[in-house]
């Protein structure tokens, strides 16, 4: 999972893009980047680490110009660290181009191995690279019924090209010298937005991105648009019509900061709602109801308020350590536990305690957590996980690359349940978590159904893209 932003029209225009991508920290820690452009040269920094640590007053005075795209990072394809740190620039035909994109393309190894074959260069091991790489092709595509503005003649046909070669999901900024062009997949499997701000256009994975301006949420960017942002204005085209949407129902569950809006809805209701179709379908009797914070929190408010329990904060988290589930490795994931959250006595020795989690995927975590409720003098423990069992890996942006790694594909749910050490384990059942959007028929729940949109080409783990 990454983060996006971009920002047209600002004498503050790398400022602007940092903050927003600070707001989206929770998207990716691995590393960030920023470009930004004066109308003549696109300046470039990226750096590994997080926002504010990795970034320096030095770096965004030298980002000059009233243009910028930024980018935080979690690997999906390609490897961890900065190495393939965004955004990604390169010289092409329409001259140097730097783009940042949220997503996976499931093709990305067929159409790698074929522009090799044409001697087109890779430098980064990233499937993002595809999104300049087929630009060196040459090749223009203008589908039917799209009238092409006069100023966009010359340029987005090759942008109509690249986005009918790839599949799989992208939310997408190119920053050329002049202009930014905004592009998003027919399935709409990732949120992105539009914002404004006096006479500055915005763009963010999430419309959170845009408090911290004052800026106001505008719209959505729709499945298939493509949207073209320079002097002139602002100028959409709906390229690509899918047969249907498919947008991540994951991001209600886990990604998505709760005051977020995205796919319609507020990532605030839908996942206290999730909290409280999981009470309506659970009958154990507890005394309070804890969550495991950050995103428990919202779903377990939800449950407490449905079955009218104390609501309490028996895990305390420290805010200065990252998220564990986004860390590249099950050592590094492990290490994150122990450092982010203790254990609080006072709410838990001798009671009944009811853990509401957004989702259990491989159970390293919830193992740890209950080792500590336990010694912290808990009576009972029931987990309760506000999403149902991850049983298919994502091919669409999330890092759970194998079947192995799943644990609910390894035991059934009484095993689960001896494995992380509580009384009991219950899940939110995937009609259930169906009832908390509001066209169930709209997003992809491939994770806990096996029912994928997209055919996949390149069922490769992606750590080892």
């Amino acid at each position: 999972m990454c983060g996006v932003a971009g920002v047209f029209n600002s004498p503050n225009a790398a400022e602007y893009a940092l903050l927003m991508i600070y707001s989206l920290q929770h998207r990716g820690q691995e590393s960030v980047g920023i470009s930004s452009s004066d109308g003549e040269k696109i300046y470039t920094v990226k750096k590994a680490g997080r926002v504010l640590e990795a970034v320096k007053k030095k770096d965004v005075e030298n980002l000059k110009g009233d243009i910028a795209i930024a980018h935080v990072r979690y690997s999906t394809a390609g490897n961890a660290g900065g190495f393939n740190a965004q955004p990604i620039v390169r010289e092409t035909p329409l001259g140097k181009v730097a783009v940042v994109h949220n997503g996976n393309l499931v093709n990305f190894l067929t159409l790698r191995k074929e522009l090799e074959e044409k001697g087109i260069k890779f430098n980064y091991n990233s499937d993002s690279e595809l999104f300049l790489a087929l630009l060196e092709e040459g090749k223009r595509y203008i589908p039917k019924d799209v009238q092409l503005h006069p100023e966009d003649k010359d340029f987005l046909p090759y942008i109509f090209y690249v986005l009918s070669r790839v599949k799989g999901a992208y939310s997408l900024i190119y920053l050329f010298k002049d202009k930014l062009v905004v592009a998003r997949d027919p399935y709409g499997f990732r949120p992105l937005a539009l914002g404004r701000k006096r006479n500055t256009v915005l763009i963010a994975s999430e419309s959170c991105a845009f408090d911290i301006l004052e800026a106001e949420f505008w719209r959505e960017v729709k499945p298939g648009e493509v949207l073209v942002i320079d002097k002139k204005g602002k100028r959409s085209y709906r390229v690509f019509n899918s047969p249907k949407k498919a947008m991540c129902i994951f991001e209600f569950v886990y990604f998505s900061r709760p005051d977020s809006y995205i796919f319609g809805d507020w990532v605030y209701n839908v996942r206290k709602e999730m909290g409280r179709q999981l009470a309506r379908e659970d009958d154990v009797e507890a005394d309070v109801v804890i969550p495991v914070p950050d995103s428990g929190v919202v779903p377990a408010l939800g449950y407490a308020e449905e079955k009218g329990l104390p609501f309490e904060y028996g895990l305390i988290r420290n805010h200065y350590v990252g998220r564990s589930f986004i860390e590249p490795t099950p050592e590094l994931r492990n290490l994150r536990v122990l450092m982010k959250l203790s254990p609080n006595r006072a709410v838990l020795k001798g009671k009944r305690v009811i853990v509401i989690d957004d989702s259990l995927v491989r159970g390293t975590t919830s193992k740890r957590i209950v080792s500590m409720l336990r010694r912290a003098g808990a009576k009972e423990i029931h987990m309760r996980i506000a999403s149902p069992p991850v049983i298919g890996p994502c091919y669409y942006g999330i890092d759970t690359p194998t079947k192995e790694e799943l644990i609910a594909n390894r035991m059934p749910i009484e095993d689960i349940a001896r494995f992380i050490g509580v009384d009991s384990l219950k899940y939110l059942s995937l009609e259930g978590l169906r009832r908390c959007v509001q066209i169930p028929e709209e997003f992809c729940d491939a994770c806990f159904s096996l029912n994928y949109p997209v055919e996949v080409e390149d069922r490769v783990p992606s750590k080892i893209r």
